[in-house]
């Protein structure tokens, strides 16, 4: 009875062992599942975490983005209100400036019409025919250029009867113009010339200049205001030195008759300093 007992306590025994590592087994299995499944949590987890803070950093940078365009938007509002003010004034200046150009251009078209009278009138009076006078305009002054022989004999400065006539008809049109000056040049050729009375060309052209001068102040009634002499030897030749009928061309007397030029360009000079601030 004693050995059956003891045979029945080991039996249990076994039994009870089988079963515990039966539920160990499974215990441990369902411990790596879980262990399995924590980790993938924890994985997800960092995932997130690592989302979540770019997603915070984008936050701030939209927030600081959306900042700064509202103050650009403000500062932009008040540059297009300063623009639109500064735009105002420059097309107020603008339409100053077109308007003192127009009175520029006014000036310069009455200038040009002033002139075209004076050369028919010149023309009317001096006569176009004479192949030894030559009246034309250029750059908005009106020149009549009087032939060597109407005027002197070879190597003098005394004016001639003949070329008093034609420079009395000058001298009406100049005293006609008493806001004009007149600027007598007197031009030689290269040929040299001394003698007791002459130094040499420039003195001849200057003697030349001043005695057509005199004859239109003391003869024919020029305010002298207006004369100008000016004596510029042959170093403006119309043609070459190099033949007597080139020689003959370049020995004349050009009168120059134009508006009096420190009134016109102290009229042009003001307007050009006004035009620039």
């Amino acid at each position: 009875m004693k050995k059956l007992l003891i045979l029945i306590s080991v039996a249990a025994l076994t039994l009870t062992s089988c079963g515990s590592k039966k539920k160990i087994a499974e215990l441990e299995a369902k411990n790596k599942e879980i262990q399995d499944l924590l980790n993938t949590c924890t994985v997800k987890l960092n995932t997130c975490l690592t989302e979540k803070e770019a997603l915070n950093n984008q936050n701030e940078y939209l927030k600081k983005n959306n900042t700064d365009l509202i103050n650009s938007s403000k500062e932009m509002t008040v540059l297009t209100t300063k623009g639109a003010q500064n735009l105002e004034k420059s097309l107020e200046s603008l339409k100053e400036k077109d308007l003192k150009i127009s009175r520029l251009q006014d000036a310069l078209t009455k200038k040009d019409s002033v002139t075209l009278a004076l050369v028919t009138s010149l023309k009317r009076e001096v006569g176009i025919d004479d192949p030894d006078i030559n009246i034309n305009v250029e750059k908005g002054v009106v020149m009549i250029s009087i032939a060597d022989n109407l005027l002197f004999k070879s190597g003098s400065y005394e004016v001639s009867d003949r070329a008093k006539g034609v420079l009395a008809k000058v001298a009406k049109v100049i005293n006609s113009k008493p806001d004009f000056e007149c600027m007598v040049e007197g031009h030689t050729d290269n040929v040299p010339i001394k003698n007791a009375v002459l130094l040499d060309n420039w003195d001849l052209s200057v003697k030349r200049a001043t005695s057509i001068v005199r004859v239109l102040h003391k003869d024919l009634g020029v305010n002298p205001k207006q004369l100008i002499p000016a004596g510029r030897s042959y170093f403006i030749p119309l043609a070459e030195n190099d033949t007597p009928a080139n020689r003959a061309k370049n020995r004349r007397t050009r009168i120059i008759i134009m508006p009096k030029i420190d009134q016109f360009y102290d009229m042009l000079e003001k307007e050009m300093k006004t035009l620039s601030k």
